[in-house]
């Protein structure tokens, strides 16, 4: 039975739409229509089936494939299509039913629902949501490179030499040894994965049993590995806290939630349900990693798991990296939590002896009910009344004994690990569904893109680029990795450059007080050019400073430069940034391999891939010991990982049993 439907609202496979239930469509769809004519999230995973509307068949098909769904002969299941002749049957995750569209031409002429087939969705979603795992691996194929190394499941690791076309089908072309090739339809990329590893792989012939011999083996190691992790991570899940459901705090979480004075991501969203759940449906500490370019909400995202605990009588202790960070983040809570009852407080080397002393009390006494600060806060003079969670800022900043030394004075302490570009052991840990991990993909809507200029040093444009933005009443980073050099830079805008405007040095081995001083006055717009070191990478958040300027990146990790670009276009303006090294034959080979994986990855949201990058350049030896490199060499990490999160959940189901 069929029954004309006007139109019909595709939503693409993604988590934020994978999350919600069919009410929640039927609630929202005027909104999620109309979002969907907006540039953005909306606009990329919702698409409009109408009658009239012109749409060539082909485009659908390289659009639904997009959206991640399944091209198949017969459709059984949601987020399934097929195509026969002029007429498109479509499964949408958001619908109980199917639909079929029949074409006139480029043009809908009709549209039904078929009532013949209806399965339980939400028990469909829970089966999609494993495929999806290792979405963000899959995404990596839209940005494919000739001569890039592509792991096929079943035939192994090829050379990748283009997308070639075939009776209206997209084929990846994979080659092999003595010049083998491999067609894989587009329809069957999901067999694929990018090749990550730490040296060029051994590419063998099609056929034959030695992929199948080398899988054999990784799987082994990789159930070798899985057991150790488990055992380790068991020992914490021992160990439990009471669930935060209190309903009285609910009301007050709305509140809180309600005040924030823009509208969330899809991601933040996501990722804040994620941590909710950790917390109000679980006895086990949680342990999460939410990782996330700089500006893009991360912090909100901190504030209302913050608050959440605070609301259950509960203390929270936020870790930073740096004075600058911390001082950032006491003034965005304190703004942010002003008209709540929370006391918070801040705690580094900059506090005075007699400030310090009343915080500790304090913290001691249970008054401050969220401290924030550096390495200070791990003293064993400070004492916590009822210490819930720990938030570690810029994990990557921090060593494992460091992040360690509050929970074993807690252990049932939740943790929450923040970070653009986080640290190669946790993102191993998290691709193996080890560690549990939020991503935030989304930018905010107003971000745009940083226009980014990577080149050897020219005298001309960096004069340009500087002028440019004063011209514009902007204000300008210039940073150089090296305090001794900084003077010299500073006389170098001035006297060679001309530039007359107010200009300030600043580093961190001046006083707390002289770096904080500095900042008021850059952000106030009293000072228009801030000569730098890294301090600036974390917790500055001007909007107005939108040209970032880096006399030498070869000198920078992957990491640092990619989170130190992220410092401008904070705001709606379009920002610069201008990456100078200097001449290319005097780079060291991974020198050039980083600014090679830089050039490469500028989009906003490229943290995660930059990870992944820093990750091979460093090599697995260095990172995950001798054991573990050996078998990622031979069959790619993306596919060891997949080896390790399936042999960990085999081992759990049977633990439970």
């Amino acid at each position: 039975m069929a029954n004309k439907y006007e139109e019909i609202v595709v939503v693409s496979l993604t988590p934020y739409f994978l999350e919600r239930e069919a009410v929640w469509f039927w609630q929202n769809i005027e909104k999620i229509k109309e979002n969907s004519q907006k540039e953005g999230f909306f606009k990329e995973n919702v698409l409009v089936l109408k009658k009239g509307v012109s749409y060539k068949l082909s485009l659908l098909k390289e659009l639904l494939f997009n959206f991640n769904y399944e091209l198949v002969e017969n459709i059984t299941f949601p987020g399934q299509f097929s195509i026969k002749g002029g007429i498109l049957q479509i499964f949408p995750i958001n619908y109980e039913s199917p639909f079929i569209v029949e074409f006139l031409g480029d043009r809908i002429g009709s549209t039904y629902k078929n009532e013949d087939i209806s399965i339980d969705v939400e028990k469909a979603k829970n089966t999609i949501k494993k495929l999806l795992t290792n979405q963000q691996i899959k995404q990596e194929l839209s940005s494919l490179k000739e001569g890039d190394f592509l792991v096929h499941i079943d035939h192994g690791i090829g050379v990748f030499r283009g997308i070639t076309k075939m009776q209206d089908i997209n084929y990846f072309v994979l080659e092999y040894a003595k010049g083998d090739k491999l067609y894989v339809p587009e329809n069957l990329k999901n067999k694929l994965t990018l090749y990550i590893g730490f040296e060029n792989p051994r590419i063998t012939r099609l056929g034959g049993s030695l992929w199948l011999k080398i899988k054999k083996k990784a799987r082994e190691q990789a159930e070798q590995i899985a057991k150790k992790l488990i055992k380790i991570y068991a020992s914490k899940e021992s160990i439990t806290r009471p669930k935060y459901n209190s309903k009285q705090a609910d009301v007050l979480q709305r509140e809180f939630d309600e005040s924030f004075e823009y509208e969330l991501t899809p991601d933040q969203e996501k990722a804040i349900k994620d941590i909710f759940n950790d917390l109000e449906n679980s006895e086990t500490p949680m342990d999460r990693l939410l990782c996330g370019d700089v500006g893009f909400g991360k912090t909100e995202i901190i504030m209302r798991t913050a608050f959440k605990v605070v609301c259950h009588g509960k203390q929270v202790a936020i870790l930073c990296p740096t004075t600058v960070l911390a001082w950032q983040h006491y003034k965005n809570f304190c703004k942010r939590f002003e008209k709540f009852a929370v006391n918070i407080g801040l705690l580094t080397r900059n506090t005075n002896p007699k400030d310090e002393e009343k915080i500790i009390k304090d913290i001691k006494s249970g008054k401050i009910d969220i401290i924030i600060g550096t390495h200070k806060i791990l003293s064993n003079k400070v004492e916590f009344k009822n210490l819930g969670m720990l938030v570690v800022d810029d994990e990557q900043k921090f060593g494992v004994l460091q992040k360690e030394r509050l929970r074993e004075k807690f252990p049932a302490l939740d943790l929450l690990y923040v970070s653009a570009t986080p640290i190669p052991r946790t993102l191993y840990l998290a691709l193996s569904n080890i560690k549990k991990v939020s991503f935030i993909y989304t930018p905010p809507p107003e971000r745009k893109d940083i226009i980014t200029h990577i080149g050897e040093f020219k005298k001309e444009v960096m004069k340009k680029a500087i002028l440019n933005e004063l011209k514009r009443g902007g204000q300008v980073y210039v940073l150089e990795n090296r305090i001794k050099n900084l003077p010299e830079i500073k006389k170098f805008v001035e006297e060679k450059l001309g530039i007359k405007e107010r200009i300030e040095v600043i580093h961190s081995a001046m006083p707390d007080e002289k770096i904080i001083e500095i900042f008021n006055e850059f952000q106030e717009g009293k000072i228009k050019i801030l000569v730098s070191t890294t301090i600036i990478e974390n917790g500055i958040d001007i909007s107005n400073a939108n040209t970032l300027i880096i006399r030498d990146i070869s000198r920078l990790g992957l990491g640092q430069a990619y989170q130190l670009r992220g410092r401008v276009g904070r705001g709606e303006r379009q920002a610069f940034a201008y990456l100078f090294y200097p001449k290319w034959e005097k780079l060291t080979e991974k020198a050039k391999m980083r600014i090679k994986a830089l050039k490469e990855n500028l989009a906003l949201g490229s943290g995660y891939r930059i990870a992944l990058k820093d990750m091979e350049i460093r090599g697995a030896g260095n990172i995950l010991g001798k054991e573990q490199s050996g078998p990622i060499n031979k069959v790619g990490l993306n596919l060891y990982c997949h080896m390790i999160s399936e042999a960990s959940s085999y081992l759990q189901n049977e633990n439970m049993k």
